[in-house]
């Protein structure tokens, strides 16, 4: 799988893909124009949302949010902007022009490809094996699908993640199940569960001291971005 190569040097209506409610305020805030799809952590809402993305009239499509982190040497907030993504067994290229405008060239920010799974993978075991095989230094469940949706509709894509949990921490489970279908966060799930499982709150402290280092470092590193003229035309501001 190839992505075309932007025709225009400097896109400026993009389509952008989220994993959670909580990604899609973050990526407003900076993208204030842009459509902006959560895909609820699901194979099926990442397909349906990346098509809807197409559909909107977008010129080029982004992937931001959280990963997993593979490569052990990478700790909670570290930038991914990778060259390309590996997706059922091919690899979709990157746009080199709106790489260089999201920062790909920027001094700690972490290249080479991003792994796609069409699962949650909760368990370091789970992580290790995949580093061992793909040498990919991060992983997601949405940038597959939007590489995918652009080599569909000719349009040039690149994606911007941050780490979360690192390699060497396994999700409690309930990490898992308490996610509702649009990407948001179901309360009241989630204190059940905690209840009848109390030995997993010391993991949910964990993941959200992660998550928080991850949101953190990613508003840090676009409000920076966002001061460049190519950011500034293609987040319309």
């Amino acid at each position: 799988m190839t992505s075309s190569v932007s025709a225009q040097p400097s896109p400026s209506r993009p389509g952008i893909l989220v994993g959670l409610k909580a990604e899609a305020r973050l990526i407003r805030s900076i993208f204030p124009h842009a459509a902006i799809a959560a895909s609820g952590a699901t194979h099926a809402g990442a397909k349906r949302e990346a098509a809807r993305l197409v559909a909107s009239g977008a010129d080029c499509l982004l992937s931001f949010g959280l990963a997993a982190g593979l490569n052990p040497a990478l700790s909670a907030g570290t930038i991914v902007i990778p060259e390309k993504v590996s997706c059922w067994g091919a690899d979709a290229v990157c746009d080199a022009t709106l790489r260089h405008i999201l920062g790909g060239d920027q001094t700690g920010v972490q290249g080479g490809t991003l792994l796609h799974s069409d699962t949650v993978v909760m368990d370091a075991a789970h992580k290790a094996e995949l580093f061992a095989q793909s040498h990919c230094p991060a992983l997601d469940m949405e940038s597959g699908f939007l590489a995918k949706a652009a080599e569909e509709a000719g349009l040039p894509f690149a994606v911007l993640r941050v780490v979360c949990d690192p390699a060497d921490r396994s999700l409690p489970p309930i990490a898992g199940s308490v996610l509702s279908p649009e990407g948001g966060l179901q309360i009241g799930k989630l204190i059940c569960d905690v209840l009848r499982h109390p030995t997993q709150i010391g993991g949910l402290i964990h993941l959200g001291q992660d998550a928080a280092l991850a949101r953190k470092a990613m508003i840090s590193f676009l409000t920076a971005r966002a001061q460049t003229p190519a950011f500034k035309r293609l987040a319309g501001s």
